[in-house]
């Protein structure tokens, strides 16, 4: 198992802008991936396995419902707070961070936010201590960027629900002990409902084959002809709408989390920069190399002012959705950019296990697509500077 050297880079001193709290939090995180996840990860993804090891760890940093009030388990934090615990855990590894995001925002978020009391008190503190994980069932098989169009569908039946359909590319699919789905009633309303393990013609099969978040568990959710209980529908918020509010907060989370992603590239280039000798001086030394780093650390710095920017709006309920896909859009272009740049670095070295970047390159080809595409955030952009829809 190798030892973490990672040093985080902070150009501008960022920190300054952090409170004490916010820093703690995030070096309690810092130090928990160093121990727990840097010396585990590079054999769990050449595997192709999740390690639910980590699950326990990940409730007690806060990772599971940071945001979440402590009467439901949760830690209480603020949104930059938040953001600081992605960072860190995707700086570890993407894969790991998705499990944290979508627990945090796409199963405990819409519980809390969309849910009864009843259904908070009964699924917020077992998913906050990790004695339950959660999946968040949107897209579909023939619909992803658009999921409006969705086919899963539910009736009702007097005393209870019927739901039918199926969602793909669910992380956390395969263990999830709770699902929040997303179907159309009869009406063609979208809503949203709990499916809990073990309802009779619920299923979750894991998806193979992956060459990206590797150490991610990825599934998805079938349902045939499932009877949910009518108090498993969340009350609170209808349409298309609700989860794509829930959208919004894992986004916020991925805009800080592709920041831990490429400052463990930068730093593992810069460290390599540093040691590699050819032609009888470090690479480092050479003007190409220090190129590369040199614009590494500028589009880093911008994307930490950014989304330090984004998390104070999001503390004062003032940022909006096309500010967070901007974040989301630029942070991961510029990690993924810079894993490419960084794997270059290191020549055939960058390839190796025994580097995190190409891991790093392959978990961000997903994390690019997922939760709104590089090219659907941009037109999110463009319609919200000109008014005009490029979407119809």
């Amino acid at each position: 198992m190798k030892s973490d050297l990672f040093q985080a880079p902070d150009y501008y001193q960022v920190d300054d802008l952090l409170t004490e709290e916010h820093k703690l939090v995030r070096d309690t995180a810092r130090e928990w991936v160093k121990k727990n996840i840097s010396p585990i990860i590079e054999e769990y993804a050449q595997r192709a396995e999740f390690p639910k090891v980590l699950i326990s760890g990940l409730a007690e940093v806060g990772a599971f419902g940071s945001y979440i009030p402590e009467a439901y388990g949760g830690a209480g934090l603020d949104q930059i707070s938040y953001g600081l615990i992605m960072q860190e855990l995707e700086r570890g590894d993407s894969g790991i961070r998705s499990t944290a995001s979508v627990q945090s925002s796409l199963v405990m978020g819409p519980i809390y936010h969309y849910g009864t009391e009843e259904q908070r008190q009964k699924y917020l503190p077992k998913l906050a201590s990790g004695e339950w994980m959660g999946s968040f069932g949107l897209t579909e098989p023939n619909h992803g960027s658009n999921p409006g169009g969705m086919e899963t569908k539910f009736k009702d039946m007097g005393d209870h629900y019927l739901l039918n359909g199926a969602k793909m590319w669910i992380s956390n699919a395969p263990i999830c002990d709770v699902a929040v789905v997303w179907a159309k009633n009869e009406e063609g309303r979208i809503h949203g409902l709990i499916v809990e393990r073990g309802m009779q013609g619920f299923s979750t099969p894991e998806t193979h084959n992956k060459w990206s978040l590797r150490a991610s568990i990825t599934g998805e959710l079938i349902f045939d002809d499932v009877k949910v209980p009518k108090e498993n529908l969340l009350p609170n918020k209808s349409g298309l709408g609700a989860p794509l509010l829930c959208l919004d907060s894992a986004r916020y989370g991925i805009a800080w989390g592709a920041i831990g992603a490429a400052m463990d590239c930068y730093d593992t280039a810069l460290r390599y920069a540093k040691e590699r000798t050819q032609f009888g001086k470090p690479i480092g030394q050479f003007q190409l190399q220090q190129k590369k780093l040199a614009e590494m650390i500028t589009e880093i710095t911008k994307a930490q002012l950014l989304t330090w920017r984004l998390g104070v709006l999001k503390n004062e309920g003032r940022a909006t959705s096309a500010q967070i896909s901007m974040a989301k859009r630029n942070n991961v272009d510029m990690a993924l950019k810079i894993a490419r740049e960084a794997r270059q670095v290191l020549g055939a070295m960058g390839i190796s296990g025994e580097y995190s970047i190409m891991r790093h390159a392959m978990n961000l080809e997903s994390v690019i697509t997922y939760e709104g595409t590089h090219d659907v955030h941009l037109l999110i952009t463009g319609l919200d500077i000109t008014g005009l829809n490029a979407f119809k």
